[in-house]
């Protein structure tokens, strides 16, 4: 037998056809709250096809079919991991961890009993960078560190990034803006070039699977004091967006603040917070209680 030859399509002759992407969309931002613009068609199919590929389904039709049905969400996780975006680097936007330590703690200490737990959730997590930063912040740059037991909670949707936020390997592009005194005290330099950040750091956060558009998924998170959702809710179209903030909203303690990518805007999305304008940046409250918005 001829083994070039073949009775089922090759992965160069596959195509997503308009209606498929269309049908796929729809699926996708259902179960993500992500939503792909036409300007995304190119990368969607691109991983569509590397998947359908990789489960030898023989066209679209077939793979949509076994993904729709699938009892264990395996492949549905499999292509999340796949089409989620996640580029980032430590101390990515700095000014805002900088108004965390120098405003943001000190107005919600007001409200709370020394040595009452603070909690901050990072989500999207991506690889670790971002809440990995809040840690190396927290510890270099407030003095009341000692004080209060601080949580870090770290989610995202992907579980390849998480995994990898848990190996906690960096490169040196990704360490760029980590001043040397920190680069020195937390990560350690690997023969390869790479950096791995100190166990220490890896322990101090607590890494979790979430979907922001689940509610079954958010509703475990409450008495939350500062959430960092940065450059996500850009992913989100209007409706999911909405989800997304009444989630956060539900999941802060009256007081808590939520800091967004310099893109975004809550006001766009919800009246329910309050606009806050600090000395380093603007962030989101929810009112205390028997404060209007």
């Amino acid at each position: 037998m001829n083994h070039a030859l073949s009775s089922s399509p090759s992965r160069s002759c596959r195509t997503i056809g308009d209606a498929d992407f269309y049908k796929f969309r729809e699926f996708f931002h259902r179960k993500t709250g992500i939503f792909f613009d036409d300007n995304k068609r190119y990368f969607v199919d691109k991983r569509l096809l590397e998947r359908i590929e990789a489960t030898r389904a023989d066209d679209f039709r077939s793979y949509f079919i076994s993904l729709r049905f699938e009892h264990d969400g395996k492949e549905l996780q499999q292509l999340v991991n796949a089409m989620t975006v996640n580029e980032t680097y430590f101390l990515r936007e700095s000014y805002q961890f900088d108004c965390m330590t120098r405003d943001l703690l000190g107005e919600l200490i007001r409200h709370k009993p020394r040595g009452e737990r603070i909690r901050i959730w990072s989500v999207p997590s991506s690889t670790g960078e971002e809440p990995y930063s809040i840690a190396m912040q927290l510890l270099q740059q407030w003095p009341l560190i000692d004080s209060y037991d601080v949580e870090i909670l770290s989610s995202d949707i992907d579980t390849t990034v998480l995994q990898a936020a848990q190996r906690g390997i960096y490169s040196a592009r990704s360490v760029a803006n980590v001043p040397r005194p920190w680069l020195d005290r937390y990560f350690t330099k690997l023969a390869d070039g790479q950096w791995a950040i100190s166990r220490e750091l890896v322990a101090a956060v607590e890494f979790s699977q979430v979907n922001l558009s689940d509610p079954a998924d958010t509703r475990r998170f409450r008495d939350i004091d500062i959430v960092f959702c940065r450059n996500l809710l850009i992913y989100f179209d209007d409706m999911s967006r909405r989800v997304a903030a009444e989630a956060l909203f539900d999941a802060l303690r009256p007081g808590g603040f939520v800091c967004l990518g310099h893109s975004e805007s809550m006001s766009r999305i919800t009246s329910l917070y309050r606009v806050r304008r600090f000395a380093d940046a603007m962030v989101y409250q929810k009112p205390l209680d028997g404060e209007a918005p």
